[in-house]
């Protein structure tokens, strides 16, 4: 008896005193006061379990790490900004983040079929490279068939670069990937999971998605290479997704990016390529396109600052398309103010996503939106995988993030904020297109489900 005394004992004061040089680091971090209850939580509540799985999962700005990685040299635009754009252009550079470029052309992608057929054209044209980025690269019947076109490129003679992401592509190995491998291609995995497990950085996920060609031309948005995004036929699983094709001045934004992620997986520095210029200066209202990185590596949360910036810019019109919604609350303010004073604000999501944790936890987030005027519609033609952002028909972000705090906070992701009122347009007329196949509306939740919410809620942000 006296020795289970001592025993518990003893484990409770070891148990305190692995917890506090753990919490202490946490609390140097610059994380939300949310994110940080929820881990002290789990910390002191379960510390055997909380511990350990802080030092897997828990990394966010971390400076050495960011400081491993090469800084992200971007273009600057020297031409001077029409007046509605420049204030979320001087927001953004106060993060680094070059100004907008024009001159960019846009092609987007409104289907998986239309996904992948842009996608094989990209690949079957390159001349002399190919850097592929994706966070899915399934041995799927449409992986494979991707992977032995590049296979078939690179042994013509095209350098191909792969770089996949440790956790999003866990089950595709070099085995997999043997057709590429053999013919002198090159692949790496961001951040394997068995890697150093206990410094933070396996919640770190490289989710950005980007495949370049010759340095000139890019597919890029926020769909990965599996046969539920793309294919060259219709499949009854295929999720809803978007896509486009880029040409421009800011695929050297692209191809920045990728060097830098590629050099801090493999410590090899690739040779980055100019696009071709005719020497004329496009109209500043055309093309008008800004990249930004979001990251641990990035300065701040500039695709987070972006979007809180439009939602409080926004005076008309504001529409959302995600397959997650689990918004910090200050984001979910934002949208509350942005109802309160008028503006139509609509989100469209998956009647049912491929987390449910994500599902319970987007609930009160919805509903609280609902309450006060905004819209709720869910798409019910199966899931929906794309990532919008809208405002008054002037303004559109697409790209790599959805909305939660995951997207925002902790993985790297790429952004593309489009000025250009043409590509706006079109952007805004797809969105429409998801409403045909949406209901309207959240029901109310009994007890048991609203409590339920409230746990997913509490824990969202270590989703």
């Amino acid at each position: 008896m006296l020795m289970a005394w001592f025993l518990s004992h003893l484990l409770l004061f070891c148990g305190f005193i692995l917890a506090v040089p753990v919490i202490a680091r946490m609390l140097r971090q610059r994380r939300s006061p949310a994110g940080t209850l929820a881990w002290l939580l789990i910390m002191v509540l379960a510390p055997y379990v909380g511990i350990p799985l802080y030092l897997a999962l828990g990394g966010r700005k971390m400076r050495r790490l960011a400081d491993s990685k090469t800084a992200i040299k971007l273009s600057e635009q020297v031409q001077p900004l029409p007046g509605r754009i420049q204030e979320m252009d001087t927001l953004l550079r106060s993060y680094a983040i070059p100004g907008a470029s024009s001159g960019n052309q846009l092609t987007l992608c409104h289907t998986g079929e239309e996904g992948y057929k842009s996608l094989v054209e990209l690949i079957e044209g390159a001349k002399e490279s190919l850097w592929v980025s994706t966070f899915i690269l399934h041995p799927d019947a449409v992986g494979r068939d991707i992977i032995d076109r590049l296979a078939r490129r690179a042994a013509a003679g095209v350098k191909i670069y792969v770089l996949l992401d440790g956790v999003g592509s866990l089950h595709t190995n070099k085995m997999d990937l043997a057709p590429l491998l053999g013919v002198g291609a090159k692949a790496a995995f961001f951040m394997p999971v068995l890697h150093r497990p206990f410094r933070g950085r396996t919640n770190l996920r490289n989710h950005r998605k980007a495949v370049i060609a010759d340095g000139s031309r890019i597919w890029a948005g926020g769909t990965n290479i599996a046969t539920e995004y793309i294919g060259p036929v219709p499949h009854s699983e295929r999720w809803k997704d978007l896509s486009f094709i880029l040409e421009g001045p800011v695929v050297q934004h692209y191809q920045a990016i990728f060097h830098s992620d590629w050099l801090f997986t493999t410590g090899e520095s690739l040779t980055l390529q100019r696009p071709s210029s005719n020497g004329t200066t496009p109209p500043m209202e055309e093309g008008l396109f800004q990249v930004v990185p979001s990251g641990p590596d990035a300065n701040g949360d500039p695709l987070y600052a972006a979007i809180m910036a439009a939602i409080f810019q926004a005076k008309k019109l504001l529409r959302i398309v995600t397959p997650y919604f689990i918004p910090d609350e200050t984001m979910a303010q934002a949208l509350q103010l942005a109802a309160h004073r008028g503006v139509d604000v609509q989100v469209i999501i998956p009647q049912t996503s491929n987390h449910w944790l994500a599902d319970l936890a987007r609930g009160t987030y919805l509903r609280d939106l609902q309450d006060v005027g905004g819209k709720i519609l869910l798409y019910q033609q199966g899931m929906l995988h794309a990532k919008v952002l809208l405002v008054d028909h002037e303004l559109a972000l697409v790209g790599s993030a959805n909305l939660d705090m995951r997207s925002l906070f902790l993985n790297y992701e790429t952004g593309l904020l489009i000025y250009s009122l043409a590509e706006v347009r079109e952007i805004s007329a797809w969105v429409d297109t998801l409403s045909i196949d949406c209901t309207s509306g959240v029901s109310p939740v009994g007890v048991w489900r609203d409590l339920s919410e409230g746990v997913a809620r509490m824990l969202a942000p270590l989703l």
